[in-house]
């Protein structure tokens, strides 16, 4: 009968590692398969660093019940900015981007009110075709974004 020589303590250890590596494999994997990520917003990772703060905006502006509406007229867009009863938002600050997929390239045009809660924006003559843009009011806190398909 083979005797089983004990001489060193490591061996013991060694099996206990691979063991607990396994067992933590083992949890690892089933956590990965059923939790899945925790992370809900698919835009998640496109909004940077900031990515709080502007969620935190969007709800205010969308706990006052604001509400945009756009109009294109020639080379001019039109913003109408009010809240729920229809009371127009003034002295919001305004950005456009613009997505110039042809010149790979970003414009960035600031849009000016030109009565309360109407803002104007002119277009450069030389932009043309459908475009990609991201209109941004803010007030006091309060930030509301709206994706636009620009056809010029």
């Amino acid at each position: 009968m083979a005797q089983f020589n004990r001489k060193s303590p490591y061996v013991l250890l060694i099996l206990l590692l691979l063991f607990s590596f396994l067992l933590f494999s083992i949890w690892s994997a089933r956590q990965a398969a059923t939790r899945g990520s925790e992370i809900s917003d698919l835009n998640y990772y496109s909004k940077g660093l900031k990515y709080n703060n502007t969620r935190v905006e969007e709800r205010a502006a969308a706990s006052r019940g604001w509400q945009l509406e756009t109009e294109i007229k020639d080379k001019s867009l039109h913003f109408k900015l009010s809240d729920k009863e229809g009371v127009p938002i003034s002295q919001a600050t305004g950005e456009l981007t613009l997505f110039l997929s042809e010149e790979n390239r970003v414009l960035r045009l600031q849009p000016r009110e030109i009565q309360p809660g109407l803002y104007l924006l002119k277009l450069p003559d030389e932009i043309s075709g459908s475009l990609q843009a991201r209109i941004e009011f803010e007030q006091q806190g309060a930030r509301i974004s709206r994706q636009l398909l620009v056809n010029l």
